[in-house]
């Protein structure tokens, strides 16, 4: 595969898409950050309220909590315009219903710019990526593609990365975004606090490039 290329810059409204509440924080939340501080307007649509996410929670104590949570976080890297469509968290599959969506959501919100979660298989060797993410992805793809007017560009986040946006500056406050996810990270794992879950996390999805050590996020350009 051939070097990443600098992520664009050359736009000013970005879409982000993902399944649940936490998505966009395991992974591009430093990439958000940046792209807020510079004055470019990112809004998130996400597909569920995370209602399943917390074991031993009922689904109708844990979407509201979850959801607070996710508006923390979003605020932390200047996103407070999000969207929750209320599919089913477990069962989230590439339904007419959800590409319906997703197609009327680009096209209400006019960005030049969609990015969602990863859609393959595994994120690494024994790593396998959860079924709601992968048929997630796939729906986002297949709306995009049905559009008549298409924004200029489709990004995954991704561990196969063709772009990547530099965030050095920006790490401290995409681990402070994924610890806002508090009470999910809590019971995921009691015995590590939220922000040292979340910097290990953010340490592995914005690793440093070896050949100068910068922190970046890695997108896969779709179309």
């Amino acid at each position: 595969m051939s070097e990443p290329q600098p992520f664009p810059d050359d736009w000013q409204r970005a879409l982000v898409l993902v399944a649940h509440p936490d998505d966009a924080e395991y992974g591009m939340a430093a990439a958000v950050a940046k792209w807020t501080a510079a004055g470019r307007e990112v809004r998130y649509a996400l597909a569920c309220r995370g209602e399943a996410g917390i074991a031993g929670m009922a689904p109708q104590d844990a979407g509201p909590l979850r959801e607070a949570e996710q508006r923390r976080a979003a605020a932390l890297v200047g996103v407070d315009d999000l969207a929750f469509w209320d599919f089913p968290d477990s069962a989230i599959r590439d339904t007419a219903k959800l590409r319906d969506r997703i197609r009327a959501t680009i096209i209400d919100t006019a960005p030049q710019l969609v990015l969602c979660g990863y859609g393959g298989p595994e994120f690494g060797p024994g790593q396998p990526n959860q079924r709601d993410h992968i048929e997630f992805a796939a729906a986002v793809t297949a709306a995009y593609d049905a559009l008549d007017d298409r924004p200029r560009w489709l990004f995954q986040q991704s561990p196969e990365p063709t772009h990547i946006e530099v965030v050095d500056d920006y790490i401290d406050v995409a681990v402070a975004a994924l610890a806002a996810h508090e009470r999910y990270l809590e019971v995921l794992d009691p015995q590590t606090p939220a922000e040292d879950q979340a910097r290990q996390v953010i340490d592995m999805v914005a690793p440093p490039l070896p050949d100068s050590g910068r922190r970046v996020v890695g997108f896969a350009r779709i179309r």
